[in-house]
């Protein structure tokens, strides 16, 4: 792995940092408190490449590659983890899984408007009954006599940008009888009759980034509107997932890069029995142990980013090195904006400053994307070779 970024990479970099510290870190508190999704900074995420890094740009997307993806959400989140949410399922739970299984027709239509910000995409696996276990969903996609069309009924949860998203790549049971093999994948205009979107759900963390269920009542899709064959759903979601992950990783990386620069900055300035806390081996004990986990999680991430970028041309999987960064990134981001709060004391309680606001949105990171447990399982499992 090559850790001399290249010139493209540092410019994705410099231009997602200016837009966090100019235009998304003086709005991440109100937006936070408000719950309201931030349409106009994602609308200028979009037009400055960032909703779509890894889309090639004959379809609307920079261009560029797995690292310049992790750099630039790093950036993002550290600015606000709410943000970064919604260019995470845009750049990989979307345009990921299109590109890879889609037709051309498929991903100039619905590729196309995501990647330039022209409209917002979801992903929608999980069920009110089956989270982590995704095998278990009971919504249904009954093909039509003729095979021009599915006939979508039933329910999915926790979907990240359902109550804006435009397109929504879905997951249906086309086969029951098969398990996981008969899941299939489509993509959904949300703007067809029979689509229903829920209340927006009422969030510890990442606030602005807008989460609701989503129904469907004898909901039309047309044939040319599923990705891949029937029953390759469970693949095409597995595969994302693991390019979702590293986003995830990203995400927790500048979620605790935030943290940990907040604290450096307080335990210097801070005075307690005259002199800086910062100077108090406790405090610096907590320092210590924030940065290990900091900049291990970073080279994590970008392990997993490289192997990526690998596996485009080998045709290897990467599961591995996305479940354990995801899994130690998010647990760094916990311990490290903990151990923050904890710095600041009563400040770090305060909803005046940021800390308390790193604290819950870092929570999620453990969650979604397959749960901490789910990506130990998924670890040992890979290395074991036993299931």
């Amino acid at each position: 792995m090559n850790l001399a970024f290249t010139e493209e990479q540092l410019m994705i970099q410099d231009v997602a940092r200016r837009i966090a510290v100019e235009r998304i870190a003086p709005v991440a508190a109100e937006y936070d408190k408000s719950g309201e999704f931030p349409s106009e900074t994602i609308k200028v995420l979009g037009e400055n490449g960032l909703m779509g890094i890894e889309v090639p740009h004959e379809y609307g997307g920079a261009g560029l590659d797995s690292i310049a993806y992790a750099l630039a959400m790093i950036e993002i989140a550290a600015a606000d983890c709410a943000h970064s949410t919604i260019m995470s399922v845009n750049n990989t739970l979307y345009c990921n899984g299109l590109l890879k299984y889609g037709t051309e027709a498929q991903k100039h239509a619905y590729v196309t408007p995501i990647a330039t910000g022209q409209a917002i995409g979801a992903f929608a696996l999980t069920e009110p009954q089956s989270g982590s276990d995704a095998s278990a969903m009971k919504i249904r996609a009954v093909p039509s006599a003729d095979g021009s069309y599915y006939t979508v009924n039933g329910k999915k949860s926790w979907i990240t940008s359902g109550p804006v998203a435009k397109y929504i790549m879905l997951f249906a049971m086309t086969d029951p009888s098969k398990g996981s093999r008969g899941i299939s994948a489509f993509i959904i205009d949300t703007e067809r009759e029979g689509f229903h979107r829920g209340k927006t759900e009422p969030k510890l963390g990442i606030r602005a980034s807008a989460t609701c269920e989503i129904e469907f009542t004898d909901y039309r899709i047309p044939a040319e509107d599923r990705i891949g064959n029937e029953g390759d759903g469970f693949k095409i979601s597995m595969g994302v997932l693991d390019a979702g992950r590293i986003g995830i990783a990203s995400q927790a990386v500048g979620l605790s890069r935030a943290a940990y620069d907040a604290s450096l900055a307080y335990s210097r300035d801070r005075k307690s029995f005259g002199q800086s806390i910062g100077s108090f081996q406790m405090i610096q004990a907590k320092i210590a142990d924030m940065k290990c986990r900091l900049d291990a999680a970073y080279l994590l991430t970008l392990r997993a980013a490289w192997a990526k970028q690998q596996a485009a041309a080998t045709g290897a999987r990467f599961s591995t090195e996305a479940s354990v960064a995801k899994l130690y990134a998010s647990e760094a981001a916990m311990f490290i904006t903990h151990q923050a709060v904890q710095i600041h004391g009563g400040m770090g309680y305060s909803k005046e400053m940021p800390l308390e606001r790193y604290f819950r949105d870092a929570k999620i990171t453990e969650i979604y994307e397959g749960t901490s447990e789910i990506q130990r399982l998924v670890i040992a499992r890979n290395e074991t070779g036993l299931r």
